[in-house]
């Protein structure tokens, strides 16, 4: 039985968020979380939430039948003095990795960062958390084998 293309994008964005993003966050000069799936609540491994939909398709992308979908990856982080960096350094490797890898290994046709929004807490040392959402627009030609 087959992946459903949604599965597939599913697992490549997970693949490239704990490979390549932990590879470029490894790599910098500040002690950064890794991003890792699961309940992980003490601070050691940032889990993002993905959520995946279909979005509006231009008359072209209708006429080629390309098949569009936004998805989005929010990040959340405790308020420490670290969260505002945590926040810019993530917002630059997962650019970063979708930039060098816009096809997620084959799946799709491309992968493209739309927008980012930082989040604040209203007010400083109130128990609220740092966040940050990544919107992506991802196009699959038809039924992608």
């Amino acid at each position: 039985m087959k992946d459903f293309i949604e599965t597939r994008i599913l697992g490549a964005v997970r693949g490239l968020l704990t490979e390549r993003v932990n590879e470029i966050i490894r790599d910098s000069e500040y002690s950064i979380p890794v991003v890792e799936f699961g309940d992980y609540g003490c601070g050691d491994a940032v889990a993002p939430v993905i959520s995946l939909s279909t979005c509006e398709r231009t008359e072209k992308e209708r006429i080629i039948r390309l098949d569009a979908y936004s998805l989005t990856v929010a990040f959340s982080f405790p308020e420490t003095q670290e969260s505002e960096l945590y926040c810019y350094a993530y917002s630059g490797a997962v650019s970063r990795a979708f930039y060098d890898d816009s096809t997620l290994g084959g799946i799709v046709d491309r992968a493209v960062v739309t927008g980012k929004k930082y989040i604040s807490p209203k007010k400083p040392n109130c128990g609220e958390d740092w966040g940050l959402v990544i919107a992506l627009r991802i196009t699959v030609e038809g039924m992608k084998e």
